[in-house]
């Protein structure tokens, strides 16, 4: 009896948690996971990352690239949720230039290379724990639209959902997280930043990496840079 609960608990677990394992592009979902998305470490167990200096925050990555995709300037990008975004918080998008003379399949993204693209925070106040607060909570699909100014070539694209349900401590936050490797194609002569690091961009002590039931917030900030300006 103890062996079958604690199997049914590892199972709820599981299906609390979530990856993120394919895109989509031109509207159409990739039809394999770990496509163009690199296999992170929680494949198996849909864990996330819950401290902010560990490598793991870079692209959670178990398994190098195996494929790019290509997506035009301007375009949007799409992450799957494996089943879904099934814990509240901010969903967040940051790209990483690869140098022109690397293999994007091997390139790790290290140091002040990543830029924000775009956030899906917190709307409305005062803020509760449900989808009218949080736009991608419970989606199965979330999108932003490639910068229309960024410069052509190869990137990484990392989403972040950042789970607040047992953030009332430092530490609570759970990230789940992985990296897309794409192609930009049309795009402009924009110079994105501000650049930052991962790990490093965010610190556990980040007051959006920390969520109050009671008293009740009126208002969130999502850690890390301020989205690029296209500019």
């Amino acid at each position: 009896m103890y062996l079958i609960t604690t199997l049914l608990l590892l199972a709820t677990t599981a299906q609390a948690h979530y990856r993120f394992s394919k895109i989509i592009v031109g509207g159409t979902p990739e039809t394999k996971e770990w496509t163009a998305v690199r296999q992170t470490k929680n494949y198996q167990t849909n864990a996330g990352v819950t401290s902010v200096t560990s490598t793991d925050m870079r692209c959670f990555q178990n398994k190098a690239g195996t494929s790019t995709a290509t997506i035009a300037a301007g375009q949007p990008l799409g992450f799957v949720a494996a089943a879904s975004i099934s814990h509240f918080g901010p969903v967040q998008f940051y790209m990483a230039k690869v140098p022109d003379s690397v293999d994007i399949n091997t390139w790790e993204a290290v140091g002040n290379v990543w830029f924000k693209a775009a956030s899906i925070s917190a709307v409305g106040s005062p803020l509760t724990s449900s989808a009218s607060t949080w736009p991608a909570y419970q989606k199965s699909e979330v999108e932003f639209t490639i910068p229309k100014n960024v410069p052509s070539g190869k990137y990484l694209v990392r989403v972040e959902s950042i789970a607040l349900h047992q953030a009332q401590n430092v530490g609570g936050a759970q990230i789940y997280l992985s990296c897309a490797q794409v192609d930009v194609i049309d795009g402009g002569n924009g110079k994105p930043g501000p650049l930052v690091s991962f790990p490093g961009a965010y610190n556990a002590n980040d007051p959006g990496l920390r969520w109050s039931y009671y008293p009740i917030a009126t208002s969130y900030t999502a850690p890390g840079p301020a989205v690029w300006d296209g500019n």
